[in-house]
């Protein structure tokens, strides 16, 4: 988040960052546009995909994490659940476990990450509580990426913490 990158990277860099630390053997991140999750960025080797596979915000059980605004966890056999949504083109419509969590900007929901295994996996609090994070890392370096350099610059910090009220500390 710190780095000069691009969007695509960064998307690309936290996904990278979450299949290293659960060992998942997917990781896709949908973004919304109007009423469409589209996927934006994925660790699998299908990127002819990326912006093409896209589903109604009522759809699937990323559709349903969307709405929720919860964390969602599967352990076994995800792809019966009623919710699933199959795409074909996608090896992980046979996935067995299945890990959502809501991508928040400004307390809005702005899209989806998931986390897919092949095989049955009983995700860990850890897991859980890093998928969460991700989420809102995410929808931060959205709000991030719409401020241009020169605004970012000419931001007084302090004066915005300041203007917020006092500060004070839970006892």
């Amino acid at each position: 988040m710190v780095r000069d990158m691009s969007l695509p990277e960064v998307l690309q860099g936290m996904v990278s960052l979450v299949v290293e630390f659960t060992q998942c053997d997917s990781c896709l991140v949908y973004l919304l546009a109007n009423d469409e999750l589209v996927l934006c960025a994925s660790n699998t080797p299908h990127p002819s995909t990326i912006g093409k596979v896209r589903m109604r915000s009522t759809e699937g059980l990323t559709g349903w994490v969307a709405r929720e605004r919860r964390l969602l966890a599967i352990s076994r056999e995800a792809y019966k659940d009623p919710r699933f949504k199959t795409f074909g083109e996608l090896p992980e419509d046979s996935f067995e476990a299945f890990l959502s969590a809501p991508v928040i900007a400004r307390n809005r929901v702005v899209g989806v990450i998931n986390v897919q295994h092949r095989l049955p996996h009983q995700h860990t609090g850890g897991e859980m509580e890093v998928i969460t994070t991700v989420g809102e890392q995410i929808g931060c370096v959205l709000v991030l990426a719409r401020m241009t350099p020169a605004a970012l610059e000419l931001a007084d910090h302090v004066e915005l913490v300041l203007s917020s009220g006092p500060v004070t500390m839970k006892q």
